[in-house]
C-alpha cells in the first residue's frame, strides 16, 4: 500500500519537470520501513521512529522533511494520514552563496579579455568573447548555452531544448544579441568539420563547461575582481547579475517588480518562482525598496 503511495507521490513531481532521484531513493526506503508496520496510514510517531534512526543529524533532517511533504500529499486525500509539526529536526542552515553582481564596466571588460584568450585557432577567443555575452545579456545557464545548435537561433529567439528537468522554453533576444550571435555564426563557417553545437572550438564542438568555468576564472583573476587563491565573480554570476539588474529597473514600482517577478522566471527557466524571489535579497537597492514599502504598511496598521 505504501509502495504505491510512494509511485503517485513520485510520478507527480516527474510530471512536474522535478528530477526527483535524492527524494525517490529517500521515499522508497521510507516505504520499505513503513511495510512491517500493521498501520495502513502514516503517523507522526512512524516519521520520527524513521528519521530517528538516520546515522546525522543532516541525514535525519532530510528524512523528517520529505516524509512530512509526502504525509502533506497524503492527507490532502485521507485526514487519518498524520503530518507532523514542521522544523521538529531543525531548519537547513545551508543558504545559497552570495552572488557577485558585477558592473556593466567589469563585463566589458571580461568581454575584452576573452578575445585575448590563446587558442589552436582563431574560433576559440570569440566562442569565448560570445558565449560569456549571451549568459551576460540573457541569464543562460551555462548548460543551456553549450547544449545550442546552430539552429536554435530563430526569428523568435533563441529555442532552449535541454534545460533544467528538461524543460524546452524560447528565449526573446535583445536586437544587439542576436546581432552579435550572427557576427559569429559567420565566423564559425571557417571552422573545418563544425558539428551541429552552436558554440565551437578547433575541434568543431562546443568546450565542455568545465573548460569554460576554467576560462572565466581566470580572467577575471587577471583583471583583479578574484584574488588568485580566493572566492570572487563565478561564471554563474554572469546568470546572477542579470537577474538582478533587470529587477532594479522597476525602480520603486512594487507592482512592477511583482509582474516582472513572473516573467522573469519564465524567462530563467525557473520551475518554481521562490527560486526566482532569492533576486530580491541579491541587491540593497531592492532590499531597501521592500523595506521602506513593509514600514509604511506597518505604519498605517498600526495606526
Amino acid at each position: 500500500m505504501m509502495h504505491g503511495h510512494v509511485d503517485r507521490y513520485i510520478n507527480l513531481h516527474r510530471a512536474l519537470g522535478k528530477g526527483f532521484a535524492k527524494h525517490e531513493k529517500s521515499l522508497r526506503e521510507f516505504a520499505a520501513f513503513a511495510a512491517d508496520r500493521t498501520d495502513p496510514h502514516v503517523t507522526a510517531a512512524l516519521i520520527l521512529e524513521w528519521a530517528g534512526s538516520a546515522t546525522t543529524p543532516n541525514s535525519a533532517q532530510d528524512r523528517y522533511d520529505q516524509a512530512r511533504a509526502f504525509a502533506m500529499f497524503l492527507h490532502a486525500e485521507d485526514t487519518q494520514h498524520e503530518v507532523p509539526v514542521a522544523g521538529l529536526f531543525g531548519r537547513s542552515r545551508r543558504r545559497r552563496p552570495a552572488p557577485h553582481l558585477l558592473s556593466q564596466d567589469q563585463i566589458s571588460s571580461i568581454l575584452a579579455e576573452a578575445l585575448l584568450v590563446p587558442g589552436l585557432t582563431p574560433i576559440s577567443p570569440q566562442t569565448y568573447h560570445t558565449l560569456f555575452g549571451l549568459l551576460a545579456s540573457t541569464g543562460l545557464r551555462i548548460s543551456e548555452a553549450l547544449s545550442l545548435r546552430s539552429d536554435d537561433l530563430t526569428e523568435d529567439g533563441l529555442m532552449i531544448r535541454k534545460g533544467k528537468f528538461g524543460k524546452s522554453r524560447l528565449v526573446p533576444l535583445h536586437a544587439s544579441t542576436r546581432a552579435a550571435l550572427e557576427r559569429y555564426l559567420d565566423q564559425r563557417r571557417v571552422v573545418r568539420d563544425a558539428g551541429h553545437d552552436l558554440f565551437v572550438l578547433g575541434h568543431g564542438h562546443a568546450p565542455t563547461a568545465t573548460r569554460a568555468h576554467v576560462v572565466f576564472v581566470r580572467i577575471v583573476r587577471k583583471l583583479g575582481y578574484r584574488n588568485p587563491t580566493g572566492r570572487g565573480p563565478r561564471l554563474h554570476d554572469l546568470r546572477h547579475t542579470f537577474a538582478v539588474r533587470s529587477l532594479e529597473t522597476c525602480g520603486n514600482d512594487l507592482q512592477s517588480i511583482l509582474r516582472h517577478m513572473r516573467a522573469l522566471s519564465t524567462y530563467l527557466g525557473h520551475v518554481d518562482i521562490a527560486n526566482t524571489y532569492w533576486y530580491l535579497e541579491a541587491t540593497p537597492v531592492l532590499l531597501q525598496m521592500i523595506a521602506a514599502r513593509a514600514e509604511e504598511t506597518w505604519t498605517g496598521g498600526a495606526a
